[in-house]
């Protein structure tokens, strides 16, 4: 076959434009730092880099979720422990109460402070994360008391007392809020000590001594509820760990799919364009001589 000046021209053209589009690929990759910047680079590896990131983005919506896990348990640890402090202070002034020594004077004053204890209790079970009442079950939008009024036995507000669950991982969902319950026992406990100081009931040792006993059996709902939390909040740290490493697992997979490796990259490119200019060199001495240059 006989090779024309035209055929080496032609040739020497295609394999420059070849080149060009080597180099202006590596470019692109070391421009962006990934291995893919289009579908049709690579429809393999842009189906697989889907998957890899919805997957990291689920995995950051969960430790979202876990962040709002973290928010109400800890509210609701802090909440309780508030409720304890006010039940041992409420002990501490029944005890003193039971001395034969107390006046009226002192016990209107006694039964002051207890009502203010109250107050602060139903303002603890009105404990709100953002907008939420916490312990209102799905009633999220309702406080818990209102003028002072538990709303968890009225029949046309269900909801109080069920479930507030948040998903933490794939068919994996928390527990998150604390059953009202425990508010209405201690509050009802409350009413019944009041009542009874102000109607001149408790005057001897042995009503003081029930009223104590039902503090203490306060205290002791308090704590068990708190043991509750603390066992979910001891769950919600294993999860935490565990989204953590599959977060780590999750990039590295997306990583290798889509990141380029520079050092690599840069060495094709340093490669490439010593190729090119020799590709450039020779073609120039191709192409030079003509026919009219030997007849000369």
């Amino acid at each position: 076959m006989r090779v024309t000046q035209s055929m080496l021209s032609s040739n020497m053209l295609r394999n420059l434009s070849n080149s060009y589009n080597k180099m202006g690929k590596l470019q692109e990759q070391i421009a962006t730092g990934k291995k893919v910047n289009r579908p049709s680079d690579d429809p393999v590896s842009v189906m697989k880099g889907l998957g890899y990131r919805m997957q990291v983005d689920k995995v950051h919506q969960f430790q979202r979720n876990i962040g709002e896990v973290h928010n109400w348990l800890d509210n609701t640890d802090d909440a309780l422990d508030h409720v304890g402090s006010a039940l041992h202070r409420a002990n501490e002034l029944v005890v003193s109460g039971s001395t034969d020594t107390m006046t009226a004077d002192d016990r209107e004053k006694l039964v002051e402070e207890l009502k203010q204890l109250q107050n602060q209790i139903r303002d603890l079970a009105n404990t709100k994360v953002g907008n939420k009442y916490i312990f209102s079950g799905t009633k999220t939008n309702t406080p818990l008391f209102e003028d002072g009024v538990y709303q968890g036995d009225d029949p046309d507000n269900p909801g109080f007392g069920s479930t507030v669950e948040i998903e933490v991982f794939d068919g994996v969902t928390l527990d998150v809020n604390t059953s009202g319950e425990i508010f209405k026992d201690v509050d009802t406990v409350f009413n019944d000590i009041i009542a009874g100081l102000e109607d001149d009931t408790i005057n001897g040792q042995e009503e003081f001594d029930k009223a104590i006993g039902e503090i203490q059996g306060s205290l002791d709902s308090v704590l068990a509820v708190r043991a509750d939390v603390g066992a979910r909040q001891n769950r919600v740290e294993m999860m935490t760990e565990r989204l953590a490493s599959l977060e780590v697992t999750s990039v590295k997979q997306m990583s290798d799919n889509e990141d380029v490796d520079f050092e690599k990259v840069i060495i094709e490119m340093i490669t490439e364009e010593s190729i090119h200019r020799a590709a450039l060199s020779v073609g120039a001495r191709i192409i030079q001589p003509s026919l009219v240059d030997f007849l000369r």
